[in-house]
């Protein structure tokens, strides 16, 4: 060795993070029934993140949706896609965007490719494609055992609440 940093020495990746519940409470202010993300791992700020949701037989939704046959509401797996997005956001713009609210804007593409049914766990990959002023916009694939369930682009804007006004 010529003492000379290595290639993947040099290039190696940001650490990823994990934010618990308690976290991501913090950072956003969606709480039961409608927080619809558990944790999220491998959060790299300005980057991406991955949202995870344990999907309960206890979950409010599926006394409606539907008896007998529960499937969990693919808005709901659109909304777990935002939260886990505003963390994302929320992260990477520091304690000042704590609690701060975000509006979604539009949402594109969105597809659903098999039900998400009780026992099954959702990943949901999120990445950041664009942040101006306010404004971001997401690219998000949800998994369960590694086989995509879901996609959206969407955009969203951070503000404070009307009482921060």
């Amino acid at each position: 060795m010529d003492g000379t940093a290595s290639e993947n020495d040099t290039n190696q990746a940001a650490p990823r993070e994990v934010v618990d519940i308690n976290g991501i409470m913090h950072a956003i202010p969606h709480r039961y029934p409608f927080l619809m993300i558990d944790r999220v791992v491998d959060l790299l700020r300005n980057t991406s993140a991955v949202g995870v949701k344990n999907v309960s037989v206890n979950e409010h939704f599926f006394q409606g949706h539907f008896p007998g046959h529960p499937v969990m509401p693919g808005v709901l797996i659109i909304e777990a896609m935002a939260q886990t997005a505003a963390v994302l956001v929320v992260e990477t713009l520091g304690a000042d965007a704590a609690g701060r609210v975000v509006y979604f804007m539009s949402v594109d593409g969105a597809k659903f490719r098999r039900p998400v049914v009780p026992g099954d766990q959702l990943r949901i990959h999120v990445k950041k494609e664009q942040s101006r002023g306010t404004v971001w916009r997401f690219s998000a694939v949800a998994k369960v055992d590694g086989t995509p369930v879901a996609e959206a682009a969407y955009a969203a804007m951070i503000m404070k609440r009307a009482a921060e006004a």
